[in-house]
């Protein structure tokens, strides 16, 4: 069976992705707002991405050790405040509530930050319970059709569930706790058992299968996070996405491949010194599985979703030509050299892995 991969993760540094264009923002269609309605994420909001701009000053938000973060601390005037906490306060209720205003005397909105940096400049909204002093965030941003796109797969083919919702030209989402990628590599992973480093160098080889079969590009490790998790008397590593503004844009394939960016170098160095090439195919072989798995268990979903990403502009032409040819040139599969949009190659894909993973299991 030819499989959407290869084994190479040998030298994979020398021809590292090239991402030449400034990937532009893409409109919510009304075939993807009717998807979103019918699936309780698009949503009427007291408060828009637009609203939040109008602070009247801003100060530096530094880390622990003293660095600029490139986020600000932004503040309003002192007739707006109350308003604008308040409606931040309705969008944490709808998003992790029943949008109730029970819940409002509990929550203090306890700081506002812009990003200066990327794509998005998102708001970072921090909201704390009085009652016990715990805290969340959640983001606001300009909505941004591949970011849904990638955001709804995301939810529906990946191990793990995510909440956002979308009003009109604004995107929230939820916040996703964990290590940053680039953080982890370069602070945890030197403290790591030989253990945890062949369980991360595994996690990495599925994170890496995934971000590939579903076009989620642009994975340096400053992209994702790193989760810690206790199992009994050990601490295993999951790998989660946290950026999804390159779903489905780029004519490379390399670059929905993670393993090709020299950010993540000692994640491949892991795979070279943990891994044998068996034990790399099976782990494959797994993603592979729950991903088919996951596309069956949701098809009515998925099928809605796809029809709407078939429809949508996400790329350019060059982007979309150059993206299929590569892929059929792996797979040799004629629907990737039919498909005329970036929903079609996705949808080609996925058909590819479920077909596949359906041919298997009648052996």
């Amino acid at each position: 069976m030819t499989v959407f991969s290869d084994n190479c993760y040998i030298g994979v540094m020398s021809d590292a992705p090239q991402m030449l264009l400034k990937k532009p923002s893409y409109p919510i269609s009304p075939i993807l707002a009717a998807y979103l309605r019918r699936y309780n994420r698009r949503v009427n909001l007291p408060i828009h991405y637009d609203d939040l701009l109008r602070f009247q000053g801003s100060v530096t938000v530094n880390d622990l050790q003293d660095e600029d973060t490139l986020w600000v601390r932004v503040y309003y005037e002192e007739s707006e405040s109350e308003e604008i906490n308040n409606a931040l306060k309705q969008i944490y209720s709808t998003l992790h509530s029943d949008g109730s205003h029970q819940i409002f005397q509990h929550l203090s909105i306890d700081a506002i930050d812009y990003c200066t940096f990327g794509n998005s400049k998102p708001f970072r909204i921090k909201v704390r319970n009085i009652l016990n002093d715990n805290y969340t965030y959640f983001y606001v941003k300009r909505s941004d059709a591949s970011r849904v796109y990638g955001l709804e797969i995301e939810h529906i083919l990946s191990p793990y569930n995510l909440h956002f919702l979308v009003s009109r030209d604004t995107l929230i989402e939820e916040h996703i706790a964990g290590i940053p990628g680039d953080v982890f590599l370069k602070q945890y992973l030197p403290q790591c058992s030989d253990r945890q480093k062949a369980q991360l160098a595994k996690e990495f080889v599925k994170f890496n299968e995934r971000c590939m079969i579903r076009l989620l590009g642009d994975m340096r490790s400053y992209n994702y996070v790193v989760i810690p998790v206790h199992d009994f008397d050990s601490v295993i590593h999951k790998i989660r996405a946290i950026d999804f503004d390159q779903q489905n844009f780029e004519g490379d394939l390399k670059v929905y491949r993670p393993q090709f960016f020299p950010e993540n170098q000692k994640m491949i160095d892991l795979i070279k010194t943990y891994l044998k090439k068996d034990s790399v195919d099976q782990y494959k072989r797994e993603e592979r599985s729950l991903i088919a798995k996951r596309a069956l268990g949701s098809e009515e979903q998925i099928k809605r979703l796809l029809s709407a990403a078939m429809t949508d502009t996400l790329s350019t032409e060059v982007h979309v030509n150059n993206l299929k040819s590569q892929i059929f040139e792996l797979t040799k599969d004629s629907a990737f050299s039919k498909a005329n949009s970036m929903g079609a190659i996705l949808s080609a894909a996925l058909d590819f892995v479920t077909r596949n993973y359906r041919d298997l299991k009648t052996l």
